[in-house]
């Protein structure tokens, strides 16, 4: 079957790609392996020589590159050509940070000299999703090739363009054919890949089901794994928060990358003290989104990625209401062409509705009310997901609270969660394992060997 771009905004078919074939596969393999016993003999100022060209080719053609992901996915183009320059920062950041990262640790023994090196491994398989087609990849690909290893990306199938295109960035960068490879192949082809000998790990951001599948496979294997998964967070809201800079990130943080984003606010708790206010409010906010062409600077959403999405988002809504759930504004497909969602709020959610326990994967924002902040942070752990989390208040009890027993891979106090390289970002719980980004991202694909001289 072939691998299909369309246009979300228009449902028109870009392109078609025909999916590498078993011996495509193997040639590509063999390739990264050759590639790899080469680059990683490389010197970090190589590397960092090649990395640090890859943020002029991203910057330079921002726009381009922008549209490409706006054609594919449907994120808007001003989000878009953020994302791009989020990536240039990425490569900068591990072009100049790797080499002191991965130094060698020393340790006093009774041996004449003890010390912790860390090795490249080899090829590694990125299974990355479509909602950030250039940012989820390179958030992988900088601290990889950096590490001495090289990358295998399978992108989602509905991204192709955007996964030709990131092979092209870091070949015009400079890294030698094989250093890092887009894989056309569906999600069959996925297992055949990772149970190869010379696949050495891999690293998955998507679905409970994908993560499970890979981490399954790979365990079979003995192979390293890094997940990032779903995640509905939290964004808990107190008395003494600055009500408006809360209310304005709030509304940023539901429907950032159209409401498909894993670290999007999903769960707003809200004080009693404070609730009726900022379900006014914030219902008043969402409503007046503009929802429409996502290459138009003035529209706040685009469509959703696929029809499949748009219908599940749909679904999840509907099955919530049906079970005593109030839909307070929007939440409804739009008719016409595209898969265009109109922003929702539910409130009133009871716990057998689909809105409580899954992640929802569009503009719907969740309201719940709270009668004390112990009741916020118990209903912010009532969920198998804990990837982020944000906490607007300014009572210094409250923050230690929230940093010592929220269960979540990160905690944002009186800001939104972001990903930023010099932090590592993962989850616990169904929200996955490891981590990406920062000193403990760099660490996850390489092998920290022992070394002890004895005289």
């Amino acid at each position: 079957m072939a691998i299909r771009s369309v246009n979300p905004a228009t449902e028109e078919v870009l392109k078609e790609f025909e999916p590498l074939d078993d011996n495509g596969i193997d040639r590509a393999l063999d390739k990264a392996v050759n590639a790899f016993r080469r680059h990683r003999e490389t010197p970090f100022a190589k590397r960092a020589e090649k990395m640090h060209k890859a943020p002029d080719i991203l910057e330079d053609g921002k726009s381009d590159w922008g549209r490409l992901m706006t054609g594919e996915m449907g994120k808007t183009h001003k989000a878009a050509i953020a994302e791009t320059e989020k990536c240039a920062w990425v490569c900068r950041y591990y072009a100049e940070n790797a080499e002191q990262l991965l130094k060698d640790e020393h340790i006093r023994t009774e041996a004449a000299q003890s010390f912790i090196r860390h090795l490249p491994i080899g090829p590694v398989l990125a299974v990355m999703p479509w909602n950030f087609p250039f940012w989820q990849v390179f958030r992988f690909a900088a601290p990889a090739l950096m590490a001495g290893n090289v990358g295998l990306l399978k992108h989602a199938s509905n991204v192709p363009q955007c996964a030709l295109a990131i092979e092209e960035i870091f070949r015009q960068a400079g890294f030698e054919e094989g250093s890092f490879q887009s894989l056309l192949v569906g999600a069959a082809a996925v297992e055949g890949i990772l149970t190869d000998g010379r696949v050495r790990a891999a690293t998955l951001t998507g679905s409970e089901p994908a993560g499970a599948s890979v981490a399954s496979i790979a365990g079979g294997q003995i192979k390293k794994t890094v997940l990032e998964l779903g995640g509905s967070d939290a964004f808990i809201v107190m008395p003494s928060a600055d009500y408006e800079r809360a209310l304005d990130t709030a509304v940023t943080a539901r429907n950032i990358n159209n409401g498909q984003s894993c670290i999007a606010a999903k769960r707003f708790i809200v004080h009693k003290d404070i609730y009726d206010r900022f379900r006014a409010d914030f219902t008043e906010r969402m409503a007046a989104l503009t929802v429409g062409d996502p290459m138009n600077e003035n529209t706040d959403t685009g469509p959703l990625a696929m029809a499949q999405i748009r219908d599940e988002v749909a679904a999840q809504v509907a099955e919530s209401v049906k079970a005593g759930a109030r839909l307070l504004t929007g939440g409804k497909p739009i008719e016409g062409r595209g898969y265009f969602f109109e922003p929702g709020v539910l409130a009133d959610i009871p716990q057998s509705a689909p809105a409580w326990r899954e992640e929802v994967f569009g503009p719907v924002a969740l309201l719940f009310r709270v009668e004390n902040f112990r009741e916020a942070v118990d209903l912010a752990n009532d969920s198998r997901f804990g990837l982020g989390s944000s906490v607007w208040t300014t009572d210094a009890t409250e923050m230690a609270d929230a940093a010592d027993h929220i269960d979540a891979g990160c905690t944002f106090i009186n800001a939104m969660v972001a990903s930023d390289p010099r932090l590592p970002f993962g989850g616990v719980k169904a929200s996955g394992y490891g981590r990406e980004l920062s000193e403990l991202g760099i660490k996850e694909f390489v092998n920290q060997k022992t070394v002890s001289v004895s005289t």
